[in-house]
């Protein structure tokens, strides 16, 4: 084949000398506790915290967390890490299935047989043969948008240098793929929500928690559980949060929680709970509006002052534009909360300095762009937002909302560089891309169609746990020639694939991150603490090798080992002015705290202060509760304001024995993360399976007592779970938490409890196509025909001893490469290159296309301090995005 660059090989054999893990990088962080011990004690970070790895003759034995760094570690560090390193669940070798690795010269694959068939191991160089012919061959054949990146998000590990960012980078460099566009997390709000109030909302700071402290008097959760979901954080958790939320209860502030079930933040909290119907949070505040206009509580200054098209709104509220005044009772009817409560809740947060906090789990139902809206039309109906210690905020749940922000800039890793692929597919239509190729759909104002996918590629994300419907995702994927996964244990999203590499977990490389999703006040090293297990390795040494094979590996690397990427994404960072890095990486963390000014910072607060001189990024400049643009989009489930709208199937419309399932986010594990934990599993797997949380009343109705097993099911299909009988969970709703790993059992049945299995493809709407898990019915029995204990954990059948024959380099055509490469060569602008290199948006970069010019100003006043950009590459950057954003004037 034709070289381009010089090789890994030619790079090693040329006599450059690599830096490894010797010297400065194999020192020691933290010392040792005890000076009689052993003194293998190797800083490392996770999404769980900050800790000290306990080594002993080459192995993990302990993880010893560091109190200075993390205000409360909790199980998933302290069991999570060392139970799944080790966890028979690891993937140690490349494994192809066995039908793909027979066939793949004749086609003939069999993907009807994904997930039910062994897999062989083969060497690495046997796998990267396979995915390289098939890759380029897909490329040649039928156009890159043939190839699809399943891997969103950047979930899988909190490091820079994780799998989703170096998969992209790879791809780039053969000419790109369609990629998926949002999240499952907070689709609809972060489409509707820019357009709204000028900013996504829901991946942005929050108000300084002791500006909470000392001026909010009601504090309102709405679907809002900040205890638990700060367990986990997308970089480095350090659980700041949690004395903080102590120190607001305790001076006086009421908490409200409105929630089909109690939480862990209602008890801490002291909250009043009130019981909601799921999915009627917009029936209950246009109702509370309705009030709040009928007693003359509005605030209308404030509403000619920093807002636009309220009179449109109010007209709906008040029953003029259809007939139907949206009065308490109306609204008791669907919600089932007394009228007489709706009226006392609406006069209270209308006279008392009020903060909302609205859950992302509002909006992943159907029409959920509208349940956030509605959040925000009565908070500037009551003249709050902008406010100290009032107003709205829908990241109080992640990332330790609340905490004051650095401002400074971040760790910054590897460029993805461009896509030359226009594609997408919204993150939770995925099975409707492989269903209907060519077929068009809307997304945040723009036309799309859906490409033909050939290859299905996920790195580092179990997109089999996250999509909804499960039985039908399945399926789909028979219509898919190639299936890739790399990862480090076998999930569900390994389980169905074609070819399987074993990435190595974070112990066992090097990488850095941040601490503090929103505060960035601390860098952290994420240090190699083991020798990789079996024949893993990280995610760059894996794409560098698939590089290699296909002739790009300079332009992968850059001819730089991994180690010389991380120093160079530290020196990108605002705390390399102080500490210089090898004393960074010597002690493990480095500190950039926060200014003393962010500790009195207020959400929305200048603009609130001066709305000529400090606009919102909307088209108006003002909160728009009636959006002409949206109005504009003609999308007859998602109009111009905030609207109650029936559900497909929600209580309303329930038959008598069917339950509304909800899946929050679990206690013991990030999304799918830690479910291979057999310690964490101890403490609240029921009989092997995930729980459901159930009403006493609707467990008697069916002979269910606390500890049975419980068939779930839906004409989508069905699951096992185990009974945890509740009085705090209202009567026709169950709770099941999302992610746990699959087991399918002869029936077809889910014999581990992954609620997906039940949930729905129903769009939210037209608008983000963003997924509608909570939005969905059930029927529940007591389970007498379970067949067997959960197999989830155990490694597929695998032929150990399989002859594998050598594949010729030529039948490979690896000289394809250079076509694609030639096309790659076209020039960038400055402002292009500093984007690509620099900056990243919520979880990872994003076509420029795809976002208006207002949505963009809304997204750089805080990508651009996190890139570390000066004044004039932060004007370098806007003037690309402005040129290149979907209403840009047109070249």
């Amino acid at each position: 084949m034709t070289v381009f660059q010089p090789t890994r090989r030619a790079f090693l054999q040329g006599g450059v000398a690599a830096i490894g893990a010797v010297g400065l990088f194999g020192t020691r962080a933290l010392a040792s506790i005890d000076p009689n011990s052993f003194p293998d004690r190797i800083f490392h970070a996770t999404h769980y915290g900050p800790f000290n790895a306990v080594v002993k003759d080459g192995k993990l034995i302990g993880v010893n967390a560091i109190p200075e760094l993390d205000g409360q570690p909790n199980e998933m560090l302290l069991f999570g890490v060392a139970d799944r390193t080790y966890d028979a669940s690891r993937i140690e070798y490349p494994m192809v299935r066995k039908s793909y690795l027979d066939n793949w010269q004749t086609g003939d694959i069999k993907p009807q047989l994904r997930g039910k068939e062994p897999y062989v191991r083969v060497d690495w160089d046997t796998a990267y043969s396979l995915m390289a012919k098939a890759l380029l061959d897909t490329a040649s054949e039928y156009g890159n948008q043939a190839i699809f990146s399943s891997s969103y998000g950047g979930w899988a590990n909190a490091g820079n240098f994780r799998p989703n960012v170096m998969q992209g980078r790879f791809l780039n460099l053969i000419g790109g793929c369609t990629i998926t566009q949002g999240d499952w997390s907070a689709g609809a709000s972060q489409i509707c929500l820019p357009r709204v109030i000028g900013d996504m909302e829901v991946y942005s700071a929050q108000t300084a928690w002791e500006v909470i402290r000392d001026n909010t008097e009601v504090f309102v959760l709405v679907g809002c559980d900040p205890i638990k979901n700060n367990r986990i954080e997308y970089t480095v958790a350090d659980h700041q949060i949690y004395a903080p939320w102590g120190e607001i209860r305790d001076n006086g502030c009421r908490f409200i929680s409105i929630n089909p079930q109690r939480t862990a933040s209602d008890d801490y909290l002291d909250a009043e709970w009130i019981s909601i119907v799921p999915n009627t949070d917009v029936a209950l505040f246009s109702a509370m509006a309705f009030h709040v206009l009928e007693k003359g509580l509005e605030d209308k200054e404030y509403m000619n002052k920093y807002t636009v098209g309220a009179d449109k709104w109010i007209a709906y509220i008040k029953g003029n534009t259809d007939g139907v005044p949206k009065t308490p009772e109306w609204a008791a009817a669907i919600t089932e909360i007394d009228a007489s409560k709706i009226r006392e809740l609406a006069e209270l947060l209308a006279v008392s300095k009020t903060q909302i906090a609205g859950a992302w789990s509002l909006q992943r139902a159907q029409h959920g762009e509208m349940t956030h809206w509605a959040i925000v039309n009565f908070a500037a109906l009551t003249g709050k937002i902008g406010k100290p210690g009032q107003g709205v905020g829908f990241s109080w749940h992640y990332g330790g909302g609340g905490m004051p922000q650095s401002g400074k800039s971040t760790p910054t890793g590897l460029s993805q560089g461009r896509n030359w692929v226009k594609n997408i597919c919204p993150a939770s239509r995925i099975t409707e891309m492989l269903e209907h190729p060519g077929e068009k759909f809307t997304y945040n104002g723009n036309e799309g169609t859906y490409p033909d996918i050939k290859i299905v590629f996920n790195a580092g994300n179990n997109f089999m746990s996250h999509q909804q419907d499960t039985n039908r995702l399945i399926r789909a994927l028979t219509k898919v020639e190639h299936v890739f996964s790399i990862d480090v244990w076998w999930t569900a999203a390994t389980r169905w694939a074609d070819i399987v590499l074993p990435a190595a977990s974070t112990l066992e490389r090097d990488d850095i991150s941040v601490g503090g999703t929103y505060s960035n006040d601390k860098i952290f090293a994420m240090k190699q603490v083991i020798e990789p297990v079996g024949e893993s390795r990280s995610d760059y040494h894996i794409f560098e090798g698939l590089a290699d094979k296909m002739g790009i590996w300079q332009q992968f690397t850059d001819g730089l080992e991994l180690i010389d990427h991380i120093q160079a994404a530290y020196e990108r960072s605002a705390a390399a002015k102080d500490t210089p890095f090898d004393e960074f990486w010597t002690k493990g963390y480095a500190r950039q705290p926060a200014p003393v000014e962010a500790r009195r910072w207020t959400r929305h607060g200048d603009f609130y202060k001066d709305p000529a001189a400090n606009p919102l990024h909307t088209a108006s400049g003002k909160i728009e509760m009636y959006c002409e643009e949206i109005a504009g989009f003609n999308l007859d489930d998602c109009p111009g304001y905030p609207i109650w709208m029936e559900k497909h199937e929600y209580l309303g419309n329930a038959e008598e024995d069917q339950v509304h399932v909800v899946s929050p986010h679990p206690w013991y594990r990030l999304h799918s993360q830690m479910d291979q934990s057999a310690r964490l599993r101890d403490l609240y797997k029921i009989q092997g399976r995930e729980p459901v949380r159930i009403n006493r009343q609707d467990a008697e109705k069916r002979g269910i007592a606390d500890g049975d097993l419980v068939e779930m099911f839906n004409d989508r299909g069905s699951i096992i779970v185990g009974a945890v009988l509740s009085d705090d969970i209202r009567p026709g709703v169950v709770s099941v938490y999302e992610g746990c790993w699959p087991s399918l059992d002869s029936k077809g049945r889910c014999n581990s409890g992954l609620v997906n299995f039940l949930t729905s493809t129903q769009r939210s709407s037209g608008l983000s196509q963003a997924t509608t898990a909570n939005t969905v019915l059930c029927r529940m029995r007591k389970c007498e025909d379970a067949e067997g204990p959960n197999r989830a954990y155990e490694k597929p059948e695998i032929i150990e001893d399989y002859e594998v024959a050598a594949i010729d380099e030529e039948v490979l055509g690896l000289d394809r490469v250079a076509t694609i490469m030639e096309a790659l060569l076209a020039d960038a602008t400055e402002g292009e290159k500093i984007f690509y290199e620099r900056c990243t948006v919520c979880h990872g970069p994003r076509e420029v296309s795809h976002f208006t010019q207002n949505q963009w100003k809304g997204i750089t006043p805080s990508m651009f301090p996190r890139a570390g950009l000066d004044e004039n590459e932060a004007a370098l950057v806007t003037q690309f995005l402005m040129e290149n954003a979907s209403d840009a004037p047109k070249k």
